[in-house]
């Protein structure tokens, strides 16, 4: 499985969305992830919520095999009841 993580620099529910992602890689052969800065890459709020089929609000904001899962609060509950986090 595959998480991208959309982020800015600076946001601790960002940090923390990757270190959960970064623990499930050293836990799980299966996971991978990538970090994406919307800053570096020029994407606005509006783009994301194109990519997730709704309004989007804060970040950072989570797909698992391009399924949008949320932000880092909805990422830790499914990691923790789906991927034995």
């Amino acid at each position: 499985m595959f998480v991208e993580i959309y982020g800015r620099p600076g946001c601790p529910y960002c940090v923390r969305a990757v270190q959960v992602a970064e623990e499930l890689t050293s836990r799980r052969d299966d996971f991978s992830f990538r970090y994406i800065d919307i800053y570096e890459q020029g994407l606005s709020k509006d783009d994301l919520a194109v990519k997730a089929g709704k309004p989007v609000q804060t970040v950072p904001q989570i797909f698992l095999d391009e399924t949008h899962i949320g932000g880092c609060t909805d990422f830790e509950a499914y990691a923790r009841a789906n991927l034995g986090l």
